[in-house]
């Protein structure tokens, strides 16, 4: 894994690049298929949308990250 300074630099590239904003792209991996490894999410943003593995990586980290800190706040 990258560091967490490479992480947040990719996400705030992601809409300029992209032409989305983030929380769409967050909102799509939560409602993309249910698929369970990492590596499988990464794979089917790069099919589905056609982006880089760098972002689609970053996008799949950042959604597992707020998706563990929402269950550690309940």
């Amino acid at each position: 894994m990258y560091s967490m300074e490479t992480h947040h630099n990719l996400l705030s590239r992601i809409p300029a690049v992209t032409g989305k904003p983030l929380d769409d792209w967050l909102k799509a991996v939560g409602d993309g298929p249910g698929l369970l490894r990492c590596e499988e999410k990464i794979d089917w943003l790069r099919r589905e949308y056609g982006i880089s593995y760098g972002y689609a990586k970053a996008l799949v980290h950042e959604y597992d990250l707020r998706r563990a800190a929402a269950r550690m706040s309940k």
